[in-house]
């Protein structure tokens, strides 16, 4: 008995492919040879795909069918796929590294230009305090001015800042035979008429190259004075003295710095 689940073809002879319909052209093509039966060596599409197909349309040249591919047949003329996802992002890393390099060095040489350019420069001076009487000249830096009259009597010229600190000049009458002991004894006067500390203690005292130096700190018991402080520098030149005075209230280390740094500019 005959299977009944048998398929096509019912015949035991070989099997054939149907033959594909032809191509859909805008145009008219010239008629193509009929494939005979046997003709199962040559791979064979039904029709040419859409982006072939489009090509033409939008004005292209109408491609051969013989000339095409088997793939290009059934899906197309095939489309560049570029480069592979791993080589454009290494490519990319490489053109940002670049990028990132330049602007490193274009930011280290205006760095370098500008610490030059800073060294170069002078400091600015807002002033100078003059003191013909004492033969004394004082650059003031920023925030320093030159005042009209000493608040002590025998000064003859004085320099203050906005927070209150002050430099003082005054000629020394008569010949100084000891700088040191000048430095000392003007320097115990200026802190009972200036400091008026509860606890006064000697901060510094040295000798300089043409005279001496000696600096006071005060300390106060009450809350509300802060601790001062005060340096005096006798300085001789040909056998004439000439006595300067820092004060300065509250005593604090840059404010005490700014001070000590512009007395030991005095010429």
């Amino acid at each position: 008995m005959e299977d009944d689940r048998r398929v096509w073809p019912v015949g035991p002879g070989p099997r054939h492919r149907r033959p594909p319909p032809e191509p859909e052209w805008d145009d008219e093509e010239p008629a193509r040879p009929a494939r005979s039966p046997g003709d199962d060596d040559e791979a064979w599409n039904p029709r040419i795909s859409r982006p072939a197909g489009r090509a033409i349309e939008h004005g292209g040249t109408r491609p051969s069918w013989e000339s095409l591919p088997p793939s290009a047949r059934y899906y197309g003329s095939p489309a560049d796929p570029g480069l592979p996802r791993r080589v454009r992002g290494r490519a990319w890393r490489r053109r940002t590294a670049a990028l990132l390099a330049l602007l490193a060095a274009s930011a280290l040489v205006t760095a370098l230009v500008m610490a030059v350019l800073r060294l170069a420069e002078p400091r600015p001076e807002t002033g100078r305090l003059d003191d013909s009487l004492a033969g004394v000249s004082v650059p003031l830096p920023a925030g320093w001015r030159q005042g009209a009259v000493p608040p002590v009597t025998g000064f003859t010229s004085v320099a203050r800042d906005s927070a209150g600190s002050l430099i003082m000049a005054r000629p020394v009458p008569g010949t100084v035979d000891d700088a040191r002991q000048a430095a000392v004894e003007a320097a115990e006067l200026y802190s009972r008429l200036l400091l008026k500390g509860d606890r006064v203690s000697v901060v510094e005292d040295k000798e300089l190259a043409r005279g001496h130096t000696r600096a006071l700190r005060a300390e106060y018991q009450d809350v509300v004075n802060r601790p001062a402080y005060l340096r005096v520098i006798l300085l001789t030149r040909d056998e004439r003295g000439v006595l300067l005075v820092g004060l300065l209230q509250p005593e604090e280390t840059a404010r005490r710095q700014v001070l000590d740094g512009l007395m030991a500019s005095v010429r």
